[in-house]
């Protein structure tokens, strides 16, 4: 049973609104929620309602009104799931380009209803060719600072975005390429409203963005202070980068002026030039792979796989818990945390020691196998946390030795998600990023470029055994990136993601348990405080009731830090069989985005 009895009260426009829903019985779809009001850090949202919004036809949620608007104007003119994908991509890159853009990469996982396919793209950054494991030690190799290393041209990765949305709709694309760029070369030359997200964005990376001329000069007011909320944003730049590639395709932004001015801007950067070269430029393509999916009850969560640790470790998470009757303990007991957190801690293990770019690393190919997991399930049979000389990586089944050591691999939260499902049924899941907010602050022809090498570990190796996610020429790092859709009965039910750095994984999982096993409904599922764990302490997301559970989290032995998390789950819920209302969007009220449908 999905739904419950909301109350919620509209504060002012500096905090946002957000649930959390109690536990349901299995007799009763009704009990009382909490009024819960949660600011992000300088953000000044709005407040919003969190109803779901529904549709019968087609949805589209993204993380900015404007490119949701762009993604529901392409259906409207007959276009698919990926022709939407690809005009929300072209104008989330210009209204929120700290998050994603023509910079950087992406994941996609895609459901093909006529053909009743399940297939991922991976869209990643790829290691220049000149790049080695040492990369991000200094001269008395020891690993940098995270911001030495992401500031300038040294992270900075191919990018994959535009190789990857032309791979879409080469094989799945209806509408004329060249049309799906219009509405964000319109925006980019006429111009649109900074946001309050995109100015306190600005305001927070301010320091950083007066390094580089273009940067300081797009994002700055001539007074050097972040541009004031409503500002009309132009971006005559990115508008000719749009319609080079709109009448060039991705041959355009992988070779010629594009491309060499990319790698000038990547070489050449002041203190901290980087790697890329035009040979990395013209070898990039987008890889299409097998998705990796988890049964979980009567359904099947599917992923992107390996480059991405998300499938695979949300897997693993679901599968540790599938034992235990989180329904009936619900949200508010403190065992369902205790269960959830120590199954992420022994997840994230595994994931620190195995997991990396497959394409180069021989991973263990038991990690979601059932025996293995229900061995490890065992560990959480107690009522306590589980002391930390327990949690170490398992011994899933393989086919080869394993030889390897955990990485350090800084991975701090930024990207951005979008679901959308058209009126065919096909279903889009993308995941996508520049890294860091404002990746490595160089900006060209209108667009920011990623900080994605930062995602490999910094430490190549440990006690002379390698780090499986170790720098290595054309290797995509490791991320934690979760575009997923649900299945039941070989149907799609749910398409979900979520910015968030090495969060991403315990945002996107938790949500998953609270749509599929407390019977939220879309929007309480993306609204609900967090509570993650990943390496041991319990991080409680600040102001909201997640810090009433801190003092019984205390007792079974954590160690509990209360700290703002700033997710971005945007996600569609479908009901097969029905004609009316079928879709039902859910929006995260931490961020600016909408959900729009017919």
């Amino acid at each position: 049973m999905k739904g419950q009895n909301l109350a919620g009260a509209l504060k002012s426009a500096c905090v946002m609104l957000m649930l959390w829903a109690s536990p349901l019985a299995h007799e009763s779809a009704a009990q009382e929620a909490s009024d819960l009001v949660a600011p992000e850090s300088g953000s000044g949202l709005q407040p919003r309602s969190v109803q779901p919004v529904t549709a019968s036809r087609y949805m589209v949620v993204s993380a900015n009104p404007l490119a949701s608007d762009a993604g529901l104007t392409i259906l409207e003119n007959g276009g698919n799931a990926i022709d939407a994908m690809i005009a929300v991509q072209a104008v989330l890159g210009l209204v929120e380009p700290q998050s994603s853009g023509l910079g950087g990469g992406a994941f996609l996982v895609y459901w093909d209803e006529a053909n009743g396919k399940l297939t991922t793209l991976d869209g990643r950054e790829t290691a220049p060719g000149e790049a080695t494991p040492d990369l991000f030690l200094d001269a008395e190799g020891k690993p940098l600072q995270f911001f030495d290393a992401v500031i300038g041209g040294r992270s900075v990765g191919t990018p994959g975005t535009v190789a990857l949305m032309e791979a879409a709709h080469r094989k799945y694309g209806r509408l004329g390429w060249a049309s799906l760029f219009e509405p964000a070369i319109e925006l980019a030359e006429n111009g649109f409203e900074v946001s309050p997200r995109l100015n306190a964005s600005i305001a927070y990376a301010a320091e950083s963005l007066h390094r580089y001329e273009a940067t300081r000069d797009y994002f700055l007011s001539e007074e050097g202070v972040p541009l004031p909320v409503g500002t009309v944003l132009r971006n005559p730049a990115y508008a000719a980068t749009l319609r080079a590639i709109a009448t060039g395709r991705a041959k355009a932004f992988y070779s010629g002026k594009i491309a060499r001015d990319i790698v000038a801007t990547a070489r050449d950067a002041a203190d901290n030039p980087g790697l890329l070269s035009m040979d990395d430029m013209a070898a990039y393509s987008a890889r299409e792979r097998a998705p990796v999916c988890a049964s979980y009850r009567v359904y099947e969560v599917c992923g992107m796989g390996p480059p991405s640790s998300g499938a695979l470790t949300i897997g693993q998470i679901l599968k540790l818990v599938e034992p235990y009757d989180l329904a009936a303990l619900g949200p508010n007991d403190p065992q369902s945390w205790r269960l959830i957190g120590d199954a992420s801690r022994l997840a994230f293990a595994d994931r620190g020691l195995y997991m990396a770019d497959s394409d180069f690393v021989d991973m263990p190919k038991g990690l979601l196998n059932g025996d293995y997991l229900r061995e490890r399930a065992r560990l959480l049979e107690g009522y306590g946390a589980l002391p930390e000389d327990a949690v170490k990586p398992g011994s899933p089944p393989t086919d080869h030795a394993l030889l390897l050591a955990p990485g350090m691999t800084p991975e701090l939260p930024s990207t951005s998600h979008l679901s959308i499902v058209d009126g065919d049924g096909n279903v889009v899941s993308m995941t996508t990023t520049i890294e860091n907010g404002f990746g490595s602050r160089l900006m060209v022809r209108g667009f920011l470029l990623n900080n994605e090498l930062t995602d490999f570990s910094f430490v190549p190796e440990r006690d002379g055994k390698p780090v499986a996610n170790r720098v290595e020429p054309g290797k995509r790092p490791r991320s934690s990136m979760s575009p997923t859709i649900v299945f039941r009965d070989g149907k799609p039910v749910l398409a979900i993601g979520s910015p968030g750095g090495s969060r991403i994984i315990g945002f996107v999982a938790q949500a998953l348990i609270a749509y599929l096993d407390w019977g939220m409904d879309v929007s309480q599922a993306v609204s609900m405080p967090h509570l993650v764990n990943r390496y041991g302490p319990f991080e409680l997301e600040a102001d909201t009731a997640a810090e009433k559970l801190a003092p019984a989290l205390d007792a079974l032995g954590y160690e509990t830090h209360i700290t703002e998390m700033n997710s971005g789950l945007h996600a569609i819920a479908i009901s097969p069989g029905k004609t009316t209302g079928k879709l039902a969007g859910g929006v995260d009220p931490r961020r600016e985005g909408l959900a729009i449908g017919r």
